[in-house]
């Protein structure tokens, strides 16, 4: 396991990245749990997921989670907790490690069924991540949905954990990354790519598209420069619980800077937060557990 975990911190792009894939087959896989309602329906609002919506990385406690239920080891989820941090603490995601994670990502779920792994999202949320929702984050997200508008969730994390979280927030849905199902069980492919950076606003666009939203009316909330692409991509994009690129971003535009932190420099070292590459490795391990124990079950 720690040397799956050294290799998923050095994967190397493959040259068939495709941003645009993965953003249509987010949206394809999106589902509203209500239809929007009536005051302003071309208008909607897009939230990352961690350190925006939630503290640190949402896979982590779906990992956290796993280990309580004895699927995943308390050894291998320290060496996760570990590499997310010093990850988080570089500053920068190796956008190059991303691409060749195509084959390996939620191959862990393979010849799983999707309702097992919806039950642990559930569970886990109810569990591990509810309280740490950031109450400012969701407050905004609230307003939206009561001026009349959509609101979804769109991160990197697999698309059946961020459709519990936005089901439990009470918002319109989640665009996250999808994994390929074959009669209600997991093939081991992914539907595209990962949900992340480029592909989260390609994701948004294919939204906008089949729900008649007008992107210019549209919001956007993240705390990572790696989700510009997304926030500018509509007309008010909005800095959340900011890294410093994205602040310094933010100011030099205008964009409104959102900070419901604090003791900001010890939540970075405590509560891991991943995105891209770095939630991946956390989802791939975490589901690898998951296998070795229902094959010796």
């Amino acid at each position: 396991m720690r040397q799956f975990w050294r290799r998923g911190l050095f994967w190397q792009r493959g040259k068939d990245e495709d941003p645009v894939s993965a953003g249509e087959a987010a949206a394809a896989a999106a589902a509203a749990a209500a239809p929007p309602p009536a005051p302003d329906p071309a208008a909607a609002a897009f939230f990352d997921v961690d350190n925006t919506m939630m503290r640190g990385a949402s896979i982590y406690y779906f990992a956290r989670g796993l280990a309580a239920r004895r699927l995943f080891t308390l050894r291998d989820l320290a060496t996760f907790a570990w590499g997310q941090a010093a990850f988080r603490l570089r500053g920068t995601e190796n956008s190059e490690h991303i691409g060749s994670a195509k084959e390996a990502a939620l191959a862990f779920v393979a010849g799983q069924h999707v309702a097992g792994i919806v039950q642990l999202s559930e569970e886990i949320y109810d569990e591990v991540m509810a309280d740490r929702i950031w109450h400012g984050t969701r407050t905004l997200a609230l307003q939206h949905l009561d001026a009349g508008q959509q609101v979804w969730l769109v991160t990197a994390t697999p698309v059946e954990v961020a459709r519990t979280i936005a089901h439990r927030l009470g918002l319109t849905g989640a665009l996250g990354t999808v994994a390929e199902t074959r009669d209600g069980v997991y093939t081991g492919r992914l539907v595209g790519n990962l949900l992340h950076g480029p592909a989260k606003a390609e994701a948004v666009r294919a939204l906008a598209q089949r729900e008649g939203l007008d992107l210019a009316r549209c919001a956007a909330y993240s705390d990572s420069a790696n989700d510009l692409p997304m926030l500018t991509a509509v007309g008010h994009p909005h800095a959340v619980n900011p890294d410093a690129e994205l602040r310094e971003h933010a100011r030099a535009n205008g964009w409104p800077i959102h900070d419901f932190r604090t003791g900001r420099k010890v939540t970075m070292v405590a509560l891991p937060a991943a995105a891209g590459a770095g939630a991946l490795a956390g989802g791939v391990a975490a589901g690898i557990a998951l296998r070795k124990h229902y094959r010796s079950g």
